[in-house]
């Protein structure tokens, strides 16, 4: 048996020996082969490295991964007697508490009265921020007259403004509209606005010798080189439309998540509280992931990390 494994193992050996001289035989009659070898084997290295240094794949559904692990923590300290029911009610508690809010059509009304709101104040917001936008960025004169006012309005906290826009709006839902779009447009304008102050002056010089119109140059430069920032207003944007209306909703309100939240703090009942806080998490965490998605379709020519 070992006589038969030497043999077979002589055999192998010999084989090799035979392949890697005749490799040798073609590389040394044809060079250029020799060459198209090494240049695939570089290029092979190339893309090893750039493979080590990239964040790698997409993982599907990974922005979930962060709130399941805090929900599972918060799981297993309310099991374990490691959190006051009282002023952190387990998680299955705050579930109960939230169907039964929808059941009575309490939670539908003010969820309902919240977006309406909400998304009042988004669509003003972003039309005001990219108007304005468009008319610093693309003007000088433009940028003499919006810019310098954006960045003082932006330095004035908007949620101080709100005894002066009830002198001036009412306590009614139009104060409340005029404040969530002044939260929403001046991340857009900011963003959109670099974004067109960024754009390669090269790109202008381009469009002139290619003599194209001033509704071409818009439409083949500029927006293109504005979309990225504008997207990241957006979300900022989006976000912000949420975190106002939190207090918003608190101030003469009758209906409304902050409503409902304000009324249970009254009455000591934190597991409303939650669910509140939860609705508006998940509303802020879908409306990201909607922007983030038509980003990537939108500029999905870009090569970049994230894609």
């Amino acid at each position: 048996m070992s006589a038969v494994t030497t043999g077979a193992s002589t055999t192998t050996g010999a084989a090799s020996v035979a392949t890697a001289t005749a490799t040798a035989t073609a590389t040394a009659t044809d060079p250029t082969s020799a060459a198209a070898a090494a240049a695939e084997e570089q290029e092979a290295f190339q893309v090893r490295r750039r493979r080590r240094l990239s964040p790698g794949k997409r993982l599907p559904a990974s922005r979930l991964v962060g709130p399941l692990l805090f929900l599972a923590l918060w799981a297993v300290a309310s099991a374990a007697g490691q959190l006051d029911p009282a002023a952190v009610p387990a998680p299955w508690t705050v579930l109960e508490t939230g169907v039964h809010l929808w059941t009575d059509g309490t939670l539908t009304t003010d969820i309902v009265t919240s977006l309406q709101r909400a998304g009042s104040g988004f669509a003003i917001g972003l039309t005001a921020g990219v108007a304005l936008a468009l008319a610093s960025g693309l003007s000088r004169t433009g940028e003499a007259l919006i810019d310098g006012t954006v960045q003082l309005n932006r330095a004035i906290p908007t949620l101080g403004l709100i005894p002066l826009f009830i002198l001036w709006l009412g306590i009614g839902e139009t104060f409340k509209i005029a404040i969530i779009a002044i939260v929403v447009y001046i991340p857009i304008y900011l963003n959109t606005h670099a974004a067109l102050a960024g754009i390669d002056s090269r790109f202008v010089e381009l469009a002139e010798v290619q003599g194209l119109s001033r509704f071409q140059f818009v439409r083949q430069i500029v927006i293109p080189g504005a979309l990225p920032g504008f997207f990241v207003g957006l979300r900022l944007g989006v976000t912000g439309s949420w975190l106002g209306l939190v207090v918003l909703e608190q101030i003469n309100a009758t209906n409304g998540l902050g409503y409902m939240m304000f009324q249970a703090q009254n009455y000591g009942q934190s597991d409303v509280i939650l669910v509140g806080l939860v609705v508006y998490g998940i509303f802020g965490l879908v409306s990201d992931s909607a922007v983030r998605l038509i980003e990537r379709r939108v500029l999905s020519w870009r090569r970049t990390l994230s894609s």
